[in-house]
C-alpha cells in the first residue's frame, strides 16, 4: 500500500465518522427530542424552587433563595422562556404527535 493510498483511506475514513458526527450531534431529530427533555426538566427543578415567580405559594421559598446567587443568569431567560412557551399541554402533545 503505497502513502498515497494510505492518505487516501485515512481522509475517506475522518470523513465518514465526522458525517456520523455531525449526523449524530446536529441533524438527527432524536437531537432535538433530547434538547425539548433536558429543558423540560430544567423548568421543572427551577419553577419547583422558585414557586413564588409566578404566584404559587411555598414554604420552601426561604430555603431555595439560597440558590438563586447560583442560578441568576439562567433565572431571568428562564423566566421569559416559561412565560412566553406555549402552554405545558400544547407542547407535551407535540412531542407525542397529538
Amino acid at each position: 500500500m503505497t502513502l498515497a493510498d494510505r492518505i487516501e483511506s485515512f481522509r475517506l475514513t475522518l470523513e465518514e465518522w465526522l458525517r456520523g458526527l455531525y449526523h449524530g450531534m446536529i441533524s438527527h431529530p432524536a437531537y432535538e427530542k433530547i434538547e425539548k427533555e433536558a429543558e423540560d426538566a430544567e423548568d421543572a427543578f427551577v419553577l419547583a424552587c422558585f414557586p413564588d415567580a409566578f404566584g404559587i405559594p411555598s414554604p420552601v421559598s426561604y430555603y431555595t433563595a439560597e440558590l438563586l446567587p447560583y442560578l441568576e443568569d439562567e433565572f431571568e431567560a428562564w423566566e421569559r422562556r416559561l412565560w412566553d412557551r406555549d402552554s405545558y399541554i400544547e407542547r407535551k402533545g407535540q412531542q407525542y404527535h397529538f
